[in-house]
């Protein structure tokens, strides 16, 4: 009976693209950004690669207890971006576009052998969606103190296989579209970032649940921010405080659930209600080396519900081409 009821809550959480969430899409890396945000670079084509090793201890409940699911869960990522920033003047700001490339693997360890493989160790290597937004507007004022960048919909693009007997799969079978507002302000030496996005995905097909059934679901609306406080020591050199904020802000919706046996229904039922949150928080680095710009930063969660403890590792550079 124990072994049913672990098995049952892997399968609820492990059908998102990055560590393992019960509510949402859960498609951005919370915490990905942090230094200088909306400083968007003058025209010309650039590159940005971001490194993340995320650690997963254990996953909370709806009160941010420990749901003992496994002992050990782990993401590896690398991200590839590519940026175009126009000459074209749109309102005062440049007009751009950019592509992320994200390369991910999972990795669970499990408190015993779960799934249709029955294995307690599986994980899943991929690149299961681009990241595409065909409408990127920045804009400088107060003499390079104030720094607005606008995304109109970063659009996640599933492109890799959904495995529904691997609970590690990364692979995702919905679009998200996700509107993106950031800005930058520098008084003085400190340095304030915020990234502020709203999610809306689609529904997915054949959803697998941890009763047996598949059912077409659409992932709940989410509201979340990438943060950063910053202080210069030298123009090559800031530290600072970084994290996330998020917050799920509407229910998961499963199609024809009524058609299911009424004790699965209410399950059901209590998923669509459980939304997810969490905050982190952690220090940072940024370093300006010759043509490069390298940020170094830790991150930890004190708070989640419905959702992993972690710690969280980021390296990002920036390059001109």
């Amino acid at each position: 009976m124990k072994k049913f009821f672990i098995s049952a809550l892997l399968l609820m959480f492990s059908f998102c693209s990055i560590p393992l969430f019960a509510g949402g899409s859960q498609v951005y890396p919370n915490g990905a950004e942090a230094f200088m945000i909306a400083a968007v670079p003058p025209p010309g084509f650039y590159g940005i690669n971001y490194f993340a090793y995320l650690n997963l201890p254990k996953l909370t409940d709806d009160k941010g207890n420990d749901m003992g699911v496994f002992h050990h869960g782990r993401v590896v990522a690398d991200v590839q971006r590519i940026i175009w920033v126009s000459k074209y003047n749109l309102f005062g700001g440049n007009y751009g576009q950019h592509l992320f490339i994200p390369f991910l693997y999972k990795e669970l360890d499990f408190n015993a052998p779960v799934g249709p493989k029955s294995e307690s160790h599986q994980s899943d290597f991929n690149v299961p969606y681009l990241i595409y937004s065909p409408f990127l507007w920045a804009k400088h004022l107060m003499k390079g103190k104030l720094h607005i960048a606008v995304s109109l919909a970063d659009i996640y693009i599933p492109v890799g296989s959904h495995d529904d007997k691997n609970l590690a799969g990364v692979g995702i079978n919905w679009w998200t579209i996700e509107p993106v507002f950031t800005f930058t302000y520098l008084p003085g030496p400190w340095e304030i970032s915020l990234k502020f996005m709203y999610d809306f995905s689609t529904k997915g097909d054949d959803y697998p649940t941890p009763y047996g059934l598949k059912f077409d679901r659409t992932p709940g609306q989410e509201f979340h921010f990438d943060y950063n406080l910053a202080y210069a020591i030298n123009k090559k050199f800031k530290i600072g405080i970084n994290g996330f904020w998020y917050q799920q802000t509407t229910d998961d919706d499963y199609d024809d659930k009524d058609k299911a046996p009424a004790p699965v229904q209410k399950l059901l039922d209590d998923d669509e209600n459980n939304h997810s949150k969490a905050f982190a928080i952690g220090p940072g680095i940024w370093l300006n080396i010759n043509k490069f710009f390298v940020t170094l930063r830790y991150q930890q969660t004190l708070y989640e519900r419905n959702f992993p403890e972690m710690q969280n590792f980021w390296v990002k550079v920036i390059w001109r081409f």
